[in-house]
């Protein structure tokens, strides 16, 4: 199991921060709770906010015709938004929502700014982040085309350590783009080989 970071951990990862920055941080960046099933942000809603999951599960999806498709989880250590209605501030077209109770540390989108203002490196800050989440996009649409579900889902495990026991399977094989009784004749292939 991989070591939970803190905010200032993570942010301190990629840049320098003074202890007067930290102090900033805690300032802009509020503690907020959601219960599961509730939203961090709703299909048609504009994303004002950016959040670190402290504690608990986030998923992605986009309701296509009425059918719920997951295309990507955020656990603790990792940061949660929708980025392409935050950064022009449109309506969302994909839902977040907390798969169980979750604390998240949030900075809304003004805050955000005066974080990348403020702070030293906060520019550079950002830039990191989004070249992280750019790169991890385009992994994950080339692994969607390129690997097998098999091998998608080892990455999976690999990237999310412990959320297999924490979601159910459904959630897991929609992620995967495949039925639920794919995935587990898949889970039993590859515990078969441990």
């Amino acid at each position: 199991m991989q070591k939970r970071m803190s905010l200032l951990q993570v942010i301190k990862s990629l840049i320098k921060l003074t202890k007067a920055e930290e102090v900033l941080v805690s300032q802009l960046f509020k503690e907020k709770l959601y219960r599961k099933g509730e939203y961090f942000l709703e299909e048609g809603k504009i994303c004002n906010l950016v959040g670190f999951v402290d504690k608990g599960i986030m998923r992605y999806y986009i309701n296509d015709e009425g059918e719920e498709k997951n295309y990507d989880f955020a656990q603790e250590g990792q940061f949660v938004c929708d980025m392409e209605s935050f950064a022009p501030q449109i309506p969302s077209r994909k839902t977040i929502q907390a798969l169980e109770d979750a604390t998240l540390f949030v900075i809304s989108y003004d805050k955000l700014q005066e974080f990348y203002s403020k702070l030293r490196y906060g520019d550079r800050f950002g830039r990191l982040v989004i070249e992280q989440v750019f790169v991890r996009t385009l992994q994950d649409l080339n692994s969607f085309y390129t690997e097998s579900p098999e091998e998608r889902y080892r990455k999976f495990l690999d990237k999310h350590y412990d959320i297999d026991q924490r979601i159910s399977q459904y959630h897991v094989a929609s992620y995967l783009g495949v039925k639920p009784q794919s995935l587990s004749r898949i889970r039993k292939r590859i515990l078969g080989r441990k």
